[in-house]
C-alpha cells in the first residue's frame, strides 16, 4: 500500500494584512501541521496480525465511536437507596453522624468535625439502646472531667434542669452554686449549718396523710439503721432494729405531743433507757434493752462524740427545690483519712434531699455525685445509690458519677461480695460512659469492665486534656470539651498550683 506523504510550508503573511486575517492564517496554518502528522502516522496493524480473528477488540481503545459511546454524561443510572446501617458498611471510613443538635452543647465531635450535643431526657425513647438517663465519667487528674461534670451542670441550668450534689468534697461547687443563683450548705465542726435528718417533708399533693406517715416512718427508721451500720460497721442484730422501731415510735408520740421535731438525740435518749424501752416493746424478759447498748452508744456519737454540732440540732436551713442548684459542702469532713464522718454526713443529706426527688411535680434534675470513689467503699451509701439509679426514668432524674479510674469500682468489696455486685451494678445501669485519659496500668480493667475494643483502648490512653472518649448507647465519639472564658475561670482548680 503507497504511503501518503504530506508537507506543511512555513506561512507567508503580508505586511499590511488585519489581524483578524493574520489569527486566521496561524489557524489555517495550525490544522495543516497537525493534518500532516496524523497523515505521516504509521498504521497500527496489531489486530490484523491476532492469531484468531474472533479474540479482536470490538471497539477501538478510546471507546466505541458514535453518539451511543456513554460518553460525555450521557449515561444516567437509577438512584438506590440504602440505610445508614448498609451505607455504614459499605464506607466503612465515615464519620458518626453524632447525637443531633438537640440538647447541651459540650464542645467539638473531633472526628465528624461538628458540633456535639447531649441530653438524656431528649435522647431517652429516640436512640435505640438509650435505656436510662444515668451517666459515669472516669478520667485521671488533671484531664478536665471536674469542668466537664461542672458544665453540663451549669449548662443544663440553662435548659430548665436543676441541679443537686448531696456531696462535695472538696468544696468546688460552691462558686459554681453562687454563679448560678444556688444554695450551698456547708457542714462540718465549727461551722453554724445544722441539719436534722428526721426533718419531714412536705406531704405531696393528693397523698393520703395515714399513707404519708407510714412512708416517713419507713424512710426515718431506714435512716437511722444505715447511719447505725456505719457507725458499728455492721449489720444490726434483728432485735436492735427492733430497739430502733420502738425508740423511734416513742420519740414520735412524744414530739406529737409537744408539737416539735423528733431528733438523733432524742432517738439516742430513748435507746438509753432500757425501762422505757422494755416497757414499750412490753417485754418482760428485759433482753431488748440491753440489746440496744451497742446502738445507744452509736448514735450517741453523731450527738456528743466527734461528729457532734452538725445533725444534733433542728435544721438552721430549709431544702429549696426550686433553687436552680443545691450543693454539699463536706469540705472540713474526712480531711484525716477518715471518711466515717463524711459517709455520714453525706447519708444524712441524701435522705434530706430523697424528700424533694420523689415529688412527681419536681421536674427534671441532675444529682451529681462528685469524687465517687470516696463512698464506694461503704455499702450503705451505695444501696441508696442503687436505688436512685434504678427509680432514675420515674424519678426524673439523671445521675451522674465521677471518679478517677474504673479500678475504683473494684474497691467496692471483693469479688463476689454486695458491695463488688452494687458498684458493677451502678455502671451496668449507665447508658453513657465518658472515659478520659486512662494510665496504662488501667487500660486493661477499662477494657474489660466497658468493653473497649482495641480502637478504643488505644485511643483513651492518649487523648489530651479535655477530650474524652463518649459511649453512648454502644455509640462511640472522641469529643473534645470547649470551655467559655467565664467557665475556665469559674472552674479553674489549679490557682493554688500556680504562682
Amino acid at each position: 500500500m503507497p504511503r501518503t506523504r504530506a508537507s506543511a510550508s512555513p506561512l507567508f503573511v503580508p505586511r499590511h494584512a488585519t489581524r483578524a486575517q493574520q489569527r486566521a492564517a496561524r489557524a489555517g496554518y495550525a490544522a495543516a501541521r497537525q493534518a500532516a502528522r496524523v497523515a505521516a502516522a504509521p498504521v497500527h496493524q496489531g489486530d490484523r496480525r491476532g492469531p484468531d480473528p474472533e479474540l479482536r477488540a470490538t471497539y477501538p481503545p478510546n471507546g466505541r465511536p458514535g453518539p451511543a459511546s456513554a460518553r460525555g454524561g450521557k449515561l444516567k443510572l437509577p438512584a438506590h437507596r440504602m440505610t445508614t446501617a448498609v451505607a455504614a458498611g459499605a464506607y466503612p471510613f465515615l464519620a458518626e453522624g453524632g447525637l443531633g443538635a438537640e440538647g447541651i452543647y459540650i464542645g467539638r465531635d473531633v472526628h465528624a468535625e461538628a458540633a456535639f450535643c447531649y441530653d438524656p431526657f431528649a435522647l431517652y425513647g429516640r436512640l435505640e439502646g438509650f435505656t436510662n438517663p444515668n451517666m459515669l465519667l472516669a478520667g485521671i487528674i488533671g484531664m478536665g472531667k471536674s469542668a466537664l461534670a461542672k458544665s453540663l451542670a451549669t449548662r443544663a441550668v440553662a435548659h430548665g434542669y436543676r441541679i443537686y450534689v448531696p456531696c462535695d468534697p472538696k468544696g468546688e461547687w460552691t462558686v459554681v452554686a453562687q454563679a448560678l443563683g444556688g444554695h450551698t450548705i456547708a457542714l462540718g465542726p465549727g461551722l453554724p449549718g445544722r441539719l436534722n435528718p428526721l426533718d419531714a417533708p412536705d406531704r405531696p399533693a393528693g397523698t393520703d396523710p395515714e399513707d404519708w406517715a407510714g412512708e416517713v416512718r419507713k424512710r426515718r427508721l431506714l435512716l437511722l439503721a444505715s447511719l447505725a451500720r456505719t457507725v458499728l460497721g455492721r449489720d444490726l442484730l434483728p432485735m436492735e432494729h427492733t430497739a430502733l422501731d420502738v425508740a423511734l415510735d416513742l420519740v414520735v408520740t412524744a414530739c406529737a405531743e409537744q408539737g416539735t421535731t423528733p431528733l438523733l438525740g432524742d432517738i439516742a435518749a430513748a435507746l438509753g433507757s432500757t425501762d422505757r424501752l422494755d416497757t414499750a416493746a412490753g417485754d418482760r424478759t428485759r433482753r431488748l434493752g440491753r440489746a440496744a447498748e451497742d446502738l445507744t452508744h452509736a448514735l450517741r456519737r453523731l450527738v456528743h462524740g466527734d461528729l457532734a454540732g452538725m445533725f444534733d440540732a433542728p435544721s438552721t436551713v430549709r431544702f429549696d427545690p426550686t433553687a436552680p442548684m443545691l450543693t454539699i459542702d463536706l469540705c472540713r469532713l474526712g480531711g484525716a483519712g477518715d471518711d466515717t464522718a463524711l459517709v455520714l454526713a453525706m447519708t444524712c443529706a441524701s435522705a434530706w434531699m430523697e424528700s424533694a426527688l420523689a415529688d412527681p411535680t419536681g421536674g427534671r434534675r441532675w444529682v451529681i455525685y462528685d469524687e465517687a470513689w470516696r463512698v464506694m467503699r461503704h455499702t450503705a451509701l451505695l444501696e441508696r445509690m442503687q436505688s436512685q439509679w434504678k427509680l432514675s426514668r420515674g424519678l426524673g432524674i439523671a445521675n451522674l458519677m465521677v471518679i478517677h479510674r474504673l479500678s475504683d469500682l473494684l474497691t467496692a468489696g471483693d469479688a463476689g461480695s454486695r458491695g463488688r455486685a452494687l458498684a458493677e451494678g451502678l455502671l451496668s445501669d449507665c447508658s453513657t460512659r465518658i472515659i478520659y485519659r486512662q494510665e496504662p496500668d488501667q487500660l486493661s480493667t477499662a477494657a474489660s469492665l466497658l468493653g473497649l475494643t482495641g480502637i478504643e483502648t488505644q485511643a483513651i490512653s492518649a487523648l489530651t486534656k479535655g477530650r474524652g472518649l463518649w459511649k453512648v448507647a454502644g455509640r462511640s465519639f472522641i469529643t473534645q470539651h470547649i470551655l467559655h472564658p467565664h467557665e475556665h475561670q469559674l472552674f479553674d482548680t489549679d490557682t493554688r498550683m500556680q504562682a
